[in-house]
């Protein structure tokens, strides 16, 4: 991989039609916001196809609006092998989707795979609960609030290795398949 003058992340979770498309929002919210736009591009999908073309779910949305972040105009798709060719970072809301993209993930892939979590909770395995599984409202407000922290983490990781690719495009490869760490 050569020097990269954008990055690309991919949000994934069961449907996207909750926690994805709100890590994707919040994300290019927060990029916006810190002079990032244009220059790391988010997207989101879902290890399942069920609600392929729709929108995230109304209460992702509402919950996400009263914290500023549009979601209205995303829509659902599933993750495909294809994706590995595209994305810099392909992160999982949980582990369950991780484990299902490292069935998809091909073995030549260089990029990153990982849960967005750990971004904010170093070594803890921590997942961006599902919120159906919450009483009301609650579960999608705890989403918003888990994903705004591994959000502004993952933020200085990108800048890092902005930073770090733009020095020095030598260390571009590198640092994708592992080798360089910061």
């Amino acid at each position: 991989m050569g020097q990269k003058e954008t990055l690309k992340v991919l949000m994934v979770c069961l449907g996207n039609i909750c926690r994805s498309p709100t890590a994707q929002g919040v994300l290019e919210a927060r990029l916006e916001q810190a002079g990032l736009k244009g220059r790391v591009i988010v997207d989101s999908a879902g290890t399942a196809g069920w609600h392929a073309g729709k929108a995230p779910d109304p209460r992702s949305q509402q919950v996400a609006l009263q914290r500023g972040y549009n979601l209205g105009h995303l829509r659902a798709r599933q993750a495909t092998r294809e994706d590995f060719d595209e994305f810099d970072y392909v992160l999982a809301m949980d582990s369950d989707n991780l484990n299902d993209l490292r069935v998809l993930e091909p073995a030549h892939y260089q990029g990153h795979l990982g849960l967005f979590l750990d971004y904010a909770f170093p070594n803890q395995q921590r997942s961006v609960p599902d919120p159906y599984y919450t009483q009301g409202d609650q579960g999608f407000h705890e989403v918003v609030d888990l994903i705004e922290q591994a959000s502004d983490a993952f933020i200085l990781e990108l800048k890092k290795t902005l930073r770090s690719v733009n020095t020095h495009p030598s260390n571009a490869a590198a640092f994708f398949s592992g080798a360089l760490q910061y």
